[in-house]
């Protein structure tokens, strides 16, 4: 039987959702999506990432493993549950899982519909916009039926992906009734790590999850900030620069489907980084 794990580590977000801070990322995983996400689940993540993106993501293989680890007793109030409606520019044209004729309002709550179809639950933790649209407006009236979803209780807290733009984010949020919790980036050097975009969730105590954390940045698991202190505390740079970043108050989204990685990921939380660690990682960050 599947037990909820006592140690994970959360941020709390400003809705009051424990967002896990390492969070299983389930893109491109296409047929294996069902076999890996178990694998993932049993090995102690409670936090799932997908999205209702044919073209990227198999949502309805991330149900199918959600009711295997139910059978195993894992309960859906131990899961963070995160999801996203992606505008029509990011889907597959020839599998839109919504109407594309639809106004941008009916989309949503299509795809929403279809997310909960797919993932065999009744609400969702987080539902995440999965690109700005080009026009503001557009990007407010898609918030907006994410936020009646908010209404109605069927989410929980709302966020937004792929904004790398501060002064958008920050349009959005200044506008919005409810604010985004969370801002999902691809963090990688041509973007400055998002350091103002960075600046701006602390302050508004948005919680920042990254992706492509590790694949973009091999120059920064190399570096002698990092495998110092891998070498010092007998873990890997994977490890040592997931554990700077949770400590720093983000979450991270890692896709591996190695089960040894899956292991060493988790094991993060076993050890913490000095102040001088970190300031010394941190300063990779440019």
């Amino acid at each position: 039987m599947i037990k909820a794990v006592a140690d994970e580590r959360h941020n709390l977000s400003a809705a009051g959702v424990a967002v896990s801070r390492l969070i299983y990322g389930t893109a491109w995983k296409k047929e294996r999506t069902t076999e890996v996400v178990v694998q993932a689940l049993r090995a102690g993540f409670r936090g799932i990432d997908t999205a209702c993106q044919p073209k990227h993501y198999h949502e309805p293989g991330v149900g199918e493993a959600l009711a295997v680890v139910a059978r195993e007793g894992l309960s859906r109030s131990d899961l963070f549950l995160q999801s996203k409606f992606s505008p029509l520019g990011g889907q597959d044209p020839d599998n839109v899982p919504y109407d594309p004729g639809a106004s941008i309002v009916q989309q949503v709550q299509q795809s929403f519909a279809v997310s909960l179809r797919n993932l065999g639950v009744d609400t969702l933790d987080s539902l995440v916009l999965h690109s700005p649209y080009r026009e503001d407006s557009d990007t407010l009236e898609a918030w907006g039926a994410m936020e009646r979803l908010c209404d109605r209780g069927l989410v929980r807290q709302l966020g937004l992906s792929n904004c790398y733009e501060p002064e958008r984010f920050e349009r959005l949020w200044r506008a919005a009734r409810i604010k985004p919790e969370a801002l999902q980036n691809r963090f990688h050097a041509k973007t400055h790590y998002d350091r103002e975009l960075r600046a701006f969730c602390r302050d508004k105590n948005v919680v920042y999850q990254s992706f492509w954390t590790l694949t973009a940045n091999p120059h920064i698991l190399a570096a002698p900030a990092v495998t110092a202190p891998a070498e010092k505390y007998g873990r890997t740079p994977a490890q040592v620069f997931f554990r700077y970043l949770t400590q720093s108050g983000m979450a991270c989204l890692t896709g591996t489907s190695s089960p040894e990685h899956m292991a060493q990921d988790l094991a993060i939380f076993h050890f913490c980084l000095t102040a001088r660690e970190g300031e010394a990682i941190g300063s990779q960050l440019s």
